[in-house]
């Protein structure tokens, strides 16, 4: 499927034949495999969209730290960002919850590493997926 029917600043496209779970997702040039596990019913060839969904989230607040700590030249060495996912089922709705867990390698003091978490809390995904979101869906002809 080509990218001729995006519309917006960011544009992804996402195809999946008959490999069942199997899906090829293109942007920018770019293509990653998604899969469910093989219990699920897939054959594991790649995250599955939960997996996804925190690594955007932690590729999206580790990129946001260091350019942060970039721009301030604090002594930074590395970042890793460890994420969780729940979800907890309700008779009316369900509520998901993240845990980012952020480890900092640098010679930072208590106010600077305070800091960082407040920045990391800035990402924009994060404030992407703590806002309203609005998704519509069309069919397009073939």
């Amino acid at each position: 499927m080509e990218l001729e029917h995006c519309i917006g600043t960011t544009c992804t496209s996402v195809e999946i034949g008959k490999d069942k779970y199997r899906t090829e997702i293109r942007s920018s040039g770019h293509t990653v495999i998604s899969d469910e596990s093989v219990e699920m019913g897939g054959k594991n060839e790649g995250m599955n969209p939960n997996e996804l969904l925190l690594a955007s989230l932690g590729t999206c607040t580790a990129m946001t730290l260091r350019m942060y700590a970039d721009r301030k030249e604090w002594p930074v060495d590395s970042i890793c960002v460890d994420l969780t996912m729940d979800i907890v089922k309700g008779n009316e709705q369900q509520t998901t919850y993240i845990k980012r867990h952020i480890k900092i390698d640098g010679n930072l003091s208590e106010e600077q590493r305070h800091r960082m978490l407040q920045i990391g809390d800035m990402c924009p995904l994060h404030r992407i997926m703590t806002s309203p979101i609005v998704i519509s869906s069309n069919l397009i002809p073939e």
